[in-house]
């Protein structure tokens, strides 16, 4: 199968969206309307659970909110005042319907429904001593972890059995529950993954981005803060902290690529950050040529900034098609060539006999940025020189990105020399991590722990790794066995 997203095949994707709704009569069709605004979070999978005041229901399904949520007879099989909604990227547990949430499970205490946004990097371990115990689950996925501590917890209450499985995992996570009692939203405590809060009639919504907010027509209120569960229960909202305070620590990629550019990210625009990431980078690696052309779509924002801080011109060279979304032609070579160009073609109009600079936001495995390049030279290039707004990946993630394995990062196994070779551009740089942090209005200071998470890029990872470190610590063990062996 071909399938023609070339350039999204090579990205750090997105993790997952959340959203919730309390106290509204039109609550799962609102819920499908921030799941739309939520797409670019995760395209494989998509769910909505409601509850009626006696039963829950659900509706989940592979592929698109569109085609799955936009018909009134599943909304109407959606009934209740308070429901739950999740669109998946799948950074753990294979791609299918088993694992698409929200999850949901009879608990002693009821029913109970969990979207989730992060990764627990416990969860293996975890996993290994609940089924010992005579857990039975159902998913591969990390997020029934949490169902089975809080079903096997020895706390009285749900709330308190949801707060005791908290504190067992590690990772980041954003999570919006609905329960009998009420919806529970809360984030890991150094904040990792977004959570925000709004109003809308006197409902309460939940989402993983401030846009999903303006689309349904709500107010924003504010952040779910780091270690915060906010309780919702009929009109009554209030907020507990069970965890001892912690300096947050966002994933810094929310602000160049996961949120969207029309979205507030802690207290900024999404977009101002991603147009000052592009100016610090035009200040930082200046090069002679004709036009500033981005990698659509990701790449505009920063391509914006570059060029007004630079004085070269911004244009369209890659034009993007909106309409095309799979085909099922059998990939030989030649096809395969022809394919890519249903989804991005140069304009070569514009760009033959010209030097460009091709601004994205970022390089992983180092494939895309190869076909882009030889895109441009194709198109009559005279020289394609490559800017990114964002420093090198040379590190996996391990709290919610698919990002491949450490040896698979093209910047974990080549210097910048080594990166302008492989995708053959005339030039290459990447932002400075200290260009990075100027861009959000910060200083990274060696002696001051981070305000954000840049393990991608540093390897300072903010929390254990349990799982990891386990793996990591049987392949020694294994690599040492052979060597006596």
């Amino acid at each position: 199968m071909l399938t023609t997203h070339p350039f999204e095949d090579d990205t750090l994707h997105e993790e997952c969206g959340v959203f919730g709704v309390s106290g509204s009569d039109s609550a799962a069709a609102l819920v499908a309307l921030g799941l739309h605004a939520l797409q670019h979070r995760g395209q494989e999978a998509a769910g909505i659970s409601s509850f009626d005041g006696h039963h829950f229901h659900t509706h989940r399904a592979m592929g698109h909110v569109a085609g799955n949520f936009d018909r009134d007879d599943v909304i109407r099989a959606l009934p209740g005042t308070s429901a739950v909604g999740h669109v998946r990227y799948s950074t753990t547990g294979e791609t299918a319907l088993r694992n698409v949430q929200p999850l949901y499970a009879d608990l002693s205490t009821g029913g109970f429904a969990v979207a989730h946004n992060g990764n627990i990097s416990n969860a293996m371990k975890l996993r290994r001593e609940l089924v010992r115990r005579g857990s039975i689950f159902q998913s591969t996925s990390d997020t029934e972890t949490i169902i089975h501590l809080v079903a096997t917890s020895n706390y009285r209450t749900l709330l308190d059995r949801f707060i005791d499985a908290l504190k067992q995992i590690e990772g980041a996570y954003s999570l919006v529950v609905m329960t009998p009692e009420g919806m529970i939203a809360c984030r890991d405590p150094l904040g990792i993954r977004p959570l925000v809060m709004g109003k809308l009639d006197g409902a309460v919504i939940f989402a993983s981005e401030t846009v999903a907010l303006d689309v349904c027509g709500a107010t924003f209120e504010r952040q779910v803060e780091p270690g915060e569960l906010v309780i919702v229960q009929g009109t009554e909202v209030r907020s507990i902290r069970p965890f001892a305070p912690m300096a947050p620590r966002p994933c810094i990629f929310e602000w160049v690529y996961f949120s969207r550019p029309d979205s507030i990210a802690g207290d900024q625009s999404v977009y101002t950050v991603r147009k000052a990431i592009g100016a610090q980078l035009a200040i930082e690696s200046p090069v002679e040529a004709d036009y500033v052309i981005p990698v659509p779509d990701s790449g505009v924002p920063a391509a914006i900034g570059y060029a007004q801080e630079s004085g070269i011109p911004f244009e369209l060279g890659i034009i993007r098609s909106h309409y095309v979304g799979r085909t099922f032609i059998q990939p030989g070579d030649k096809v395969r060539h022809l394919g890519v160009k249903l989804k991005h073609n140069a304009n070569r109009a514009l760009i033959e006999g010209k030097r460009i600079i091709l601004v994205d936001d970022s390089i992983v495995r180092g494939t895309t940025s190869l076909k882009i390049v030889q895109m441009m030279r194709d198109a009559g290039a005279a020289e394609v020189h490559m800017r990114i707004a964002s420093p090198p990946t040379r590190h996996s993630c391990f709290y919610g990105v698919d990002t491949p394995e450490r040896a698979k990062l093209l910047a974990a196994k080549h210097d910048v020399g080594g990166m302008t070779d492989f995708i053959h551009a005339d030039s290459l740089s990447f932002v400075s991590i200290d260009g990075l942090y100027k861009a959000l209005g910060e200083a990274k200071r060696a002696d001051v722990r981070p305000k954000y998470c840049d393990a991608c890029f540093t390897g300072d990872y903010p929390t254990t790794l349990t799982d990891h470190d386990d793996v990591a610590e049987v392949d020694q063990f294994a690599m040492l066995e052979e060597r006596v062996n």
